[in-house]
């Protein structure tokens, strides 16, 4: 990872939780399938990459929800608690992430290695919450294309959550914060934080939706 720079981006939309009730409500269509030959290229990039991973049957869950090119990650170099199917590009951005930003801004910002990051969920069969706009809208949950982020362990034992330190007193654990989420917006399509609303005031949402968005 290349410079401590806070980057700021425009912003969109996606996150977690509801039930569907009309057709609308189904998530994107692009982002509905991936192709053979793309899950098969993720593979590949993921074993190259030293991952240890299992390959998940395709299955429709629900309406808008599903699985389609998932994986389960099983060694990124890096523990991980909490993840369950995850879409295969999701999960090579996630792990290209937690390898080349997460673990290295620790050691070099906060003096520790890292121990572990905690993850609050995968997949779930969910709508956007927190935008009443969206409501009706799938979550990137939906269809194992997000990960939510709630915290990380040090080595040293601390541990640092989004909900309690994500305004710390202790100005190089906010810095470490803002960093990784910076990183986290170039390598995902969404990005939200609890600078975005209320309902991320505990988490970080990552998902590969390519909507530039990031906040």
């Amino acid at each position: 990872m290349t410079g401590w720079v806070l980057v700021g981006l425009a912003l969109a939309l996606a996150a977690c939780g509801g039930k569907p009730q009309r057709p609308q409500q189904q998530t994107r269509p692009d982002l509905a399938k991936v192709t053979t030959h793309e899950t098969a290229q993720c593979h590949a990039d993921l074993r190259a990459a030293g991952v240890t991973f299992r390959p998940l049957p395709d299955k429709q869950t629900g309406p808008g929800c599903g699985l389609s090119g998932t994986v389960q990650l099983l060694e990124i170099g890096v523990p991980v608690n909490n993840l369950t199917a995850i879409r295969c590009g999701e999960a090579r951005a996630f792990v290209t992430w937690a390898r080349n930003a997460v673990a290295p801004a620790a050691y070099q910002m906060l003096g520790s290695e890292l121990a572990r990051i905690d993850s609050m969920g995968s997949y779930a069969c969910r709508n956007i919450v927190g935008s009443a706009r969206n409501s009706g809208r799938r979550s990137g949950h939906a269809i194992a294309n997000a990960i939510d982020i709630g915290g990380f362990v040090l080595k040293d034992g601390r541990k640092i959550t989004i909900l309690n330190d994500w305004n710390s007193a202790d100005p190089q654990v906010r810095q470490f914060l803002q960093t990784i989420r910076a990183s986290a917006c170039k390598r995902f399509g969404t990005v939200l934080s609890p600078d975005y609303n209320a309902a991320h005031r505990n988490h970080l949402h990552l998902e590969d939706d390519r909507a530039k968005f990031c906040r």
